[in-house]
């Protein structure tokens, strides 16, 4: 029993995990960001129904549960092969020959019911590897609808925060437009009044136009956004409904990580891989079961007569004992065994690069999660500063101190910084978004 197993032949993972994901990060512990469900992390009503949304009708979701489906379907049916199986048959049958067309046989009649039995007895775990294998397979599409699952959590979020963000750059582009409005008319009616050249105003005309020319592109963006977001919920493009206000950083906290090898446990897709690999193990052990002899026991019982009036006084019955195995095949069955290991060795080393692909992205996530942080910060500084600048230089034009063009140098940047801290918003929300899918989240 020990000589079929597959182990010997099918070395295990080499993982090798560091401690921590990266060397200036505290000591982790036990806790992480993943523990939470993702309607705690995603608080906003109209993300979570979004999201219930996708989960529930979204294509690939669908798809993803048939499969599931269709392979627990699969490993019932190589289950059942553990088992004897019996089947009944009821004929009746009449056969007349004439050979040669001058030696007529008489009639032979044949009639009955009959019950066979067949059961291969598993004495090499030929069956048992094969529904091992089977099992895996499922249990590894269980896991692909949850990593599925973890990244649609993602995605809808992802697409919901970057039409959120787009919304917001609208709102600062139609108000600087209203604030333009109101600097030409200014500069006109200085203008009129002879207080200023035309030049000013010719100024504000330009600035306001070509505040006006980023209006069309910017509804272009969020049409397609909303498209997107409809795509990935199942649905036709359409108008999404949602509230129109910016993202606010109340989440902002130190976020527990935990430690590297519970990524092995928390990630579906990584759970997918190593059951995988489990799959591969267990056909290297069929492979190598059906090197040897199959046994196999036949018993047909029944009744069975030349007439219907005899056939209850005529029982029957068969059995028989099979014990066959290959002799020489050139090497077929040695060379697909041989076969089998190099596909475990392929799915091993597969599940390897998973895990070191995993941990990368984790680390990844991290840097450029910290590094949106402080750009956050940075950007919300500079914002502060442009306003600042904007009120100085407008009162100083007012007062004949500075000239027009220093108004719209700060209007220019005052209107850049409110952009750029609007996205850096953004981009520190999708850092979130995408340290929570790498710890794994979202799947629960």
């Amino acid at each position: 029993a020990t000589s079929c197993s597959p182990a010997k032949h099918c070395a295990q993972p080499q993982l090798d995990l560091p401690e921590n994901y990266m060397e200036s990060s505290p000591a982790a512990d036990s806790l992480t960001l993943a523990d939470l469900e993702w309607w705690e992390l995603y608080t906003d009503t109209t993300l979570q129904s979004l999201i219930r949304q996708a989960l529930e009708y979204n294509k690939d979701m669908l798809m993803a549960a048939e499969r599931v489906r269709e392979l627990e379907y699969r490993y019932r049916i190589q289950r059942a092969d553990l088992w004897p199986s019996l089947s009944a048959q009821a004929y009746a049958s009449n056969e007349y020959t004439n050979y040669g067309g001058d030696d007529p046989s008489p009639d032979d009649p044949e009639h009955g019911p009959k019950l066979s039995l067949s059961w291969e007895i598993d004495l090499w775990g030929h069956l048992r590897w094969a529904s091992r294998e089977k099992a895996a397979e499922y249990l590894a599409s269980i896991e692909a609808q949850r990593a599925l699952q973890m990244t649609l959590v993602s995605e809808v979020a992802r697409t919901y925060f970057e039409l959120l963000s787009l919304d917001n750059e609208l709102e600062i582009v139609r108000r600087t437009l209203e604030t333009r409005q109101e600097g030409v008319t200014q500069a006109k009616l200085r203008a009129d009044g002879g207080l200023t050249s035309e030049i000013p105003h010719q100024q504000a005309l330009v600035e306001y136009a070509t505040t006006a020319s980023l209006i069309p592109d910017l509804e272009r963006q969020v049409a397609i956004k909303e498209s997107e977001l409809a795509f990935l919920t199942g649905s036709y493009p359409q108008v999404i409904q949602r509230p129109h206000m910016a993202l606010e950083l109340s989440y902002r906290n130190e976020l527990p990580t935990g430690i590297p090898s519970q990524l092995l446990e928390r990630r579906p897709d990584l759970m997918e891989s190593y059951q995988r690999l489990k799959a591969a193990e267990a056909a290297v052990g069929v492979a190598q079961a059906e090197r040897f002899p199959t046994f196999v026991i036949d018993l047909t019982g029944g009744l069975e007569s030349d007439s219907f009036l005899n056939i209850l006084k005529s029982p029957f019955y068969y059995a028989a004992a099979t014990f066959a195995g290959p002799v020489f095949e050139f090497g077929k069955r040695k060379s697909a065994f041989k076969a089998a290991i190099s596909e475990y060795n392929q799915a091993r080393l597969q599940y390897e690069k998973d895990v070191m692909q995993a941990f990368k992205e984790v680390y990844d996530a991290l840097v450029t999660f910290n590094s949106a942080k402080e750009n956050t910060d940075l950007k919300m500084d500079l914002r502060e500063a442009s306003r600042k600048y904007v009120s100085l230089a407008s009162s100083q034009y007012i007062n004949g101190v500075t000239n027009y063009l220093d108004v719209l140098d700060a209007q220019r940047s005052y209107f850049d910084a409110q952009v750029e801290l609007s996205n850096a918003v953004s981009q520190e929300f999708l850092a979130l978004i995408d340290l929570y899918k790498a710890l794994g989240g979202g799947w629960e």
